[in-house]
């Protein structure tokens, strides 16, 4: 039986479901989500991250890490960890770039936090042992200061949908129709938090829970062992009523309700619910920035000349590249950034709340 048979006969037993319990079978059941049984990155996959647009991107967040150690007093032993670290894309570039500071690559110990069997097997694959893996955020070592990275991770995460009607709000479901096809409902009514105002009727708003879950983790990792979290995305800074539920599979977007399990599904990161789960945990928050913006303050140009100028035969590719992620057209403005930290430290790049 297929996820969406299942799901349809969930339905047909229960009642419809949320968006957000939806999002988490397509991408978590254990036999059949998206994560657990067949992820796919890469150009032959079904999407792309930043750090499979060019090796700039990793490299640059490396020396984040660096800086940020410094910052901390060098530490004879951090935790530099990375989660939902995808084929090791990331993590590969970023210990690369961090053999320009031996001291810092001698106290790291590396850990990847990654529910995903398939995925740990291609990262351990590329990185052998030298690195550690943890199911959880609350799973990483505690007797030491930490840096986490993560990129494209709170945009996975499982969403609620509100419908605008006549009178207020009502909460978006999932039914199955006759055909045991999945279709969109309007469930039963309610206030969803920190919508926008004057949103008119059709308007669809996004809140997660999980994210702000997060952001509670993130927030207790870091007050709690000393250190900093730096969180990349595409989403939204402020309220904003839109439908962003998509479903991609071989890099086309397909419709999020027809293929359970067999396409990636994402929304818009609510990097204010994030923020707020931090700071509720005690943790210092950064402003949110363009990522452009960000990866300009680490110096992406001045990387990108110097690879230009090694290699001149790939110089127009490398241009190409870094404009992919910082223009407005590219990556540059829809993605975003934050950090939170422990008490006292303000990360590299980052204007502290």
């Amino acid at each position: 039986m297929s996820l969406l048979e299942r799901i349809a006969g969930e339905i047909r037993r229960s009642g419809p479901i949320t968006v957000e319990r939806y999002m988490d079978l397509a991408l978590n059941d254990p036999q059949a989500g998206y994560y657990a049984a067949r992820p796919r990155l890469g150009e032959a996959g079904d999407f792309i991250t930043a750090p499979h647009v060019s090796q700039m991107f990793g490299e640059l967040i490396g020396l984040w890490a660096a800086e940020t150690w410094a910052a901390l007093g060098e530490p004879a032993r951090i935790v530099l960890a990375e989660m939902g670290p995808g084929d090791a894309t990331m993590i590969g570039d970023v210990l690369r770039a961090a053999r320009a500071a031996p001291a810092f690559t001698a106290a790291a110990e590396v850990w990847l936090v990654e529910t995903s069997a398939p995925l740990r097997e291609i990262q351990r694959s590329r990185l052998g042992e030298t690195a550690r893996w943890a199911q959880r955020l609350e799973d990483l070592p505690r007797d030491a200061p930490v840096i986490l990275l993560a990129n494209e991770v709170l945009d996975c995460l499982p969403i609620r949908q509100a419908v605008r009607v006549a009178g207020g709000w009502r909460e978006r479901r999932i039914d199955a129709g006759p055909d045991g096809a999945l279709v969109f409902a309007a469930g039963e009514p309610i206030e969803p938090p920190g919508e926008p105002p004057d949103s008119p009727e059709g308007a669809v708003f996004e809140w997660s829970p999980a994210v702000e879950a997060l952001g509670r983790a993130a927030g207790a990792l870091v007050t709690r062992a000393g250190g900093a979290a730096l969180f990349i995305d595409y989403g939204r800074d402020g309220p904003e009523a839109a439908d962003t539920l998509q479903a991609l599979l071989g890099h086309t977007k397909r419709p999020p309700l027809a293929e359970p399990g067999e396409a990636d599904l994402t929304a818009h990161a609510d990097f204010p619910a994030f923020l707020a789960g931090a700071r509720a945990a005690g943790a210092n928050v950064s402003r949110i920035v363009p990522q452009g913006e960000f990866l300009r303050r680490l110096g992406v140009e001045v990387r990108a000349d110097a690879l230009a100028r090694a290699r001149p035969d790939k110089a127009d590719v490398i241009v190409r590249q870094m404009r992919r992620l910082i223009s407005a057209e590219g990556m540059g403005t829809l993605f975003k950034v934050t950090a939170v930290s422990s008490s006292g430290l303000i990360p590299p790049a980052m204007e502290m709340e």
